[in-house]
């Protein structure tokens, strides 16, 4: 997927396993490079765990990011964004695909929906001249999961982060906090 990019747009890949410091340093990166940031949420609070979670994460971020939650459709919300600042944080692909796949359809049906998603994302971030910062879990380490539903999710989310990566100018893997620059 090479796909013609504006002069400054630029996508910095952060992967890594769960609580690994993945959106610590996004949120790091990003500050460093400018004050004016988007901040692009795609959690939704479906329960009250997941409520508390999305409320400690506006915590970690400066009040003065502006905020837009976009559980799917990415592309096309971000061209309802009036402006996008030069740095724009996308946290986070994970769920995105699950809130993708909640749909009772085949798997293969699932993957294909899930990679026009990001496949249109990543067309959308190539028309600015923004960098963003994209952060995502790498599942594939452990092991197989027990269950069909958890193994296409598996698949279906390796798959996409592949693509993200191989549009991306830098990729990080997350190691204890400790980020590895892979590419």
């Amino acid at each position: 997927m090479h796909m013609k990019k504006e002069p400054d747009n630029k996508i910095i890949f952060i992967t890594g396993g769960a609580r690994s410091g993945k959106s610590t340093y996004a949120q790091q990166m990003a500050s460093e490079m400018s004050n004016n940031v988007l901040f692009i949420a795609t959690a939704e609070p479906l329960d009250d765990e997941m409520r508390d979670r999305i409320q400690n994460h506006r915590l970690s971020r400066p009040e003065h990011w502006q905020t837009v939650e976009l559980p799917r459709n990415l592309a096309e919300g971000l061209k309802s964004i009036p402006v996008i600042p030069r740095i724009a944080i996308i946290d986070c692909i994970t769920l995105l695909v699950s809130n993708l796949i909640q749909q009772d359809k085949p798997a293969n049906e699932l993957e294909k929906i899930a990679v026009s998603e990001i496949s249109g994302l990543i067309e959308s971030i190539n028309t600015t001249s923004s960098v963003f910062i994209i952060v995502s879990n790498e599942v594939g380490l452990g092991l197989v999961p027990d269950n069909r539903m958890a193994r296409n999710y598996r698949d279906i989310l390796g798959k996409v982060n592949q693509l993200i990566a191989q549009s991306a100018d830098e990729v990080y893997f997350m190691i204890s906090g400790i980020p590895q620059r892979i590419k």
